[in-house]
């Protein structure tokens, strides 16, 4: 049986030092201090290896100079704002270095010299102090491409697959054998890696805890919502079941599962529960485990300590849009009044692997301490791996993605696997009414969540990387111009657009907000849909991703503004809350300043990484100018109290690219009511849209952006017709001797420009963030 998550947590530490540790009896709201705040303050203590080898030389992440953030803050704004609002703002931003800007960068300094990264916990607790549910609002899906053997494309076969590849994944990474990521050769952090397995967001009253078993071993199966374990890795992290044995076990779930009514499965499905408002869900643990003689404490621990979670779903969609819709919230069907769609067999705090019935796979993920980028990673090589060890049951020979294997399981002395448990076990839940009623209502809240969102898919097959390459493009910048054009088509207005820029060459490095919207790509979208000629749209079009991929590369070396102001609102808050708290002991009242993030006194989320204005009260307002510099003040600095931080901080087009070619989709929910979420992947010959939206009309913009596509392909040839364009260096090597011997016959020349298939990288390849950019803004929800 699996300890307790307290047990398992103080038997066994993260790559973190845990100087101030303490066993705390309520496994709901008190973990030690590495496990409530990972990465603060510590310096980690990685064992040697090649996962963390290169942990201690990369750089901490920098804090911009002051001048510089604010002038790029006004510069990301003016395309978004009229005259006066421009006017205005330059104001503010005015006051803010005169007043209380200097003070907060001097405070923001001085608080991140203990720190492995100025922004980082600032960063956490903007997820972990969010309140609604985390369905379609925090955690992101990969879809999968199906398994390249179509025999091996049904549910138990896939899923065991992908079960023992990321078992070996969990293996590499605990063995620290798991070769670290590069870019250009460079090292990037491994940190999050740490952090991906045996992790479980945890809610209080006071906000969400992500607590870790990093000793974990055991998997958790939901199948009809129902729920099963059993151990799948032995104490030295070596597996200790074949394939064809997890084929078996996950079988036997199958059946047996079956063997229940989905009607009155349905019924028991507490995986809906973590689905609901984190405060509510915080009551309903408290209730799960309030009664000393029940099984549901056990069943919990169970469930948070598990590795991952895998759900194997009964159905099978039958279109793209209705695959992406399952993994990123599951399906809602309510027949006589009971709900039996996949959203019953979920369970959104930790790490799910999902496999429908016709073997189609994909994974949801708790967002809070990996991004996209991690998790990528992961997903491309369970998916190499699979495909490895097929080859290998052919070929002996053929090779293996890891540096070791865990020994034959088939072979190893029974005495020396330990005390584990590989047979299955269905855990048995102690349904109080109450549970009952909350489950209803947990499900009729999220069946209407899921309503109130759509799915629609595009997967152009017109072109991609490759061509884009061949006329002077960034793939991603002419993307992110695409995406501007067709809303500008539809609507004739520019409006926000987020996508995250990965920072991870620095340590602990997250991601930077890239303002994608700039007065060169205004200008473009203005062109193209004005009576320009081609070469005027294409030129129009080149200055733009121009910009586009300069500030990509800012936003990599973590010059941006965004994380900055928002590490210089979280130091003002906190000065609040301490002159608050210290008036409040005075005087004997309590405090009703401003929640620190870390403080746990907050009812609401105190901001996010993109709108940290979310949780400051209605009526703050700006004062006049001239007030002193004196820090803390109660009145809000004018830069936040201005009308362009709410507009800089609400996304309308949330976008984030992310993939490879393990991956057939990528997506998340709007982070807004009136806006799209946008996951695209760019592969050499094609490029996946998956769109987001509150019913806007999201099919219509999915084919805005595909008549999009094909229009400019039609004016690159346009333009280019003629040009001698780049040919294969076969092609070359022909040319040069046609001209001293002669091929019989006619020769056979593309009417248009020859595409450059030597996959050249643009000069911003890789430095997308791939994070679900929902994240950074999910306080604009609040507001919808």
């Amino acid at each position: 049986m699996p300890k307790s998550l307290n047990e398992s947590v103080a038997g066994s530490q993260p790559p973190n030092k845990d100087t101030d540790r303490s066993t705390p009896a309520d496994s709901q709201k008190a973990y030690p201090r590495s496990v409530r705040e990972p990465l603060a303050s510590d310096k980690p203590d990685y064992k040697p290896g090649i996962t963390y080898a290169s942990q201690d030389n990369l750089p901490k992440l920098p804090i911009p100079e002051l001048d510089s953030t604010c002038e790029k803050y006004i510069n990301a704004l003016k395309p978004l704002q009229n005259g006066r609002e421009q006017a205005d703002t330059a104001a503010a931003v005015a006051e803010f270095l005169q007043n209380e800007g200097p003070e907060l960068q001097s405070r923001l300094k001085k608080y991140a010299s203990g720190k492995t990264s100025y922004i980082e916990q600032f960063w956490y607790d903007s997820f972990l102090n969010f309140d609604n549910s985390v369905v379609l609002n925090l955690n992101p899906f990969f879809l999968l491409e199906d398994d390249p053997t179509p025999a091996r494309n049904n549910q138990v076969t896939r899923a065991a697959s992908l079960v023992n590849s990321s078992l070996s994944f969990v293996r590499a990474v605990r063995k620290e054998e798991l070769p670290p990521d590069t870019l250009r050769g460079n090292p990037l952090c491994m940190y999050q890696y740490s952090r991906l397995f045996g992790t479980a967001r945890l809610p209080t009253e006071n906000g969400c805890h992500i607590a870790q078993d990093s000793g974990s071993k055991h998997i958790v199966v939901l199948c009809k919502g129902q729920f099963y374990w059993f151990d799948a890795m032995d104490e030295a992290s070596d597996l200790i079941m074949t394939e064809k044995d997890m084929a078996l076990n996950l079988q036997v779930i199958v059946d047996d599962a079956e063997q229940t009514p989905i009607q009155d499965a349905a019924k028991g499905a507490l995986g809906v529960l973590s689905t609901e408002n984190r405060k509510i869900w915080a009551g309903l643990r408290d209730v799960l485990t309030r009664d000393e003689d029940s099984n549901n404490t056990e069943c919990l621990n169970i469930v948070d300590t598990a590795l991952f979670i895998l759900c194997l779903d009964y159905t099978e969609p039958k279109t793209g849009s209705e695959l992406c819709g399952n993994m990123l919230c599951g399906t809602s069907e309510v027949v006589k009044g009971v709900q039996i769609g996949t959203c019953t067999n979920r369970w959104y705090d930790k790490l799910q692997i999902i496999v429908c019935k016709n073997g189609s796979a994909g994974i949801n993920f708790e967002h809070t301490g990996v991004d996209g980028h991690t998790v990528l990673r992961m997903a491309s090589d369970v998916y190499t791996d699979t495909i490895l060890r097929f080859a290998k049951s052919i070929n002996g020979q053929a090779p293996s993605l890891w540096t070791s294997t865990s020994p034959d399981p088939a072979k190893r002395d029974p005495d020396s696997f330990g005390d584990v448990s590989t047979t299955p076990h269905k855990l048995e839940w102690d349904m109080l009414p109450e549970l009952s009623t909350a489950l209803r209502f947990a499900e009729t809240r999220l069946a209407d969540l899921i309503q109130q969102n759509e799915f629609e898919m595009l997967e152009f097959a017109g072109y991609g990387k490759n061509f884009v390459t061949s006329m002077g493009f960034s793939p991603d910048a002419f993307v992110q111009m695409a995406f501007q054009a067709a809303y500008y088509g539809l609507y004739g207005r520019v409006e926000n657009v987020y996508e995250p820029a990965m920072t991870k060459v620095f340590l602990h490095g997250r991601t930077e907000a890239i303002r994608a919207v700039t007065p060169e790509s205004v200008e473009f979208v203005k062109t193209f849909w004005a009576d320009n000629s081609p070469q005027r749209k294409v030129d129009a079009l080149r200055k733009a991703t121009q910009r586009h991929t300069a500030l990509t590369k800012e936003c990599a070396k973590a010059l941006g503004q965004d994380r900055h102001l928002y590490a210089l609102y979280c130091v003002w808050q906190r000065a609040v809350d301490e002159e608050g708290a210290e008036a409040a002991s005075s005087n004997g009242m309590s405090s009703n300043g401003y929640s620190s993030p870390r403080d746990g006194t907050s009812d609401s989320a105190p901001g996010s990484p993109s709108r940290p204005s979310s949780g400051m009260p209605a009526d703050e307002n700006r004062s006049p100018s001239g007030r002193s510099a004196h820090v803390p003040s109660h009145s809000m600095p004018a830069i936040f109290a201005d009308s362009g931080w709410d507009k800089i901080n609400n996304t309308i087009i949330s976008s984030s690219n992310c993939g490879n070619p393990a991956l057939r989709h990528f997506g998340f929910g709007p982070t807004s009511g009136d806006g799209f979420g946008l996951g695209y992947i760019i592969k050499d010959d094609s490029i996946s849209v998956c769109a987001s939206s509150k019913h806007r009309q999201t099919k219509r913009f999915v084919d805005s952006i595909e008549a999009y596509l094909l229009e400019m392909r039609k004016l690159l040839r346009s333009v280019n017709k003629g040009k001698s364009m780049k040919a294969s260096r076969a092609r070359e090597a022909e040319e040069r001797l046609q001209k001293t011997s002669p091929k019989q016959g006619r020769a056979i020349r593309e009417a248009d420009a020859v595409i450059d298939d030597s996959k050249a990288e643009s000069d911003d390849e890789g430095l997308g963030g791939c994070e679900c950019s929902l994240s950074t803004d999910h306080a604009s929800r609040e507001r919808h």
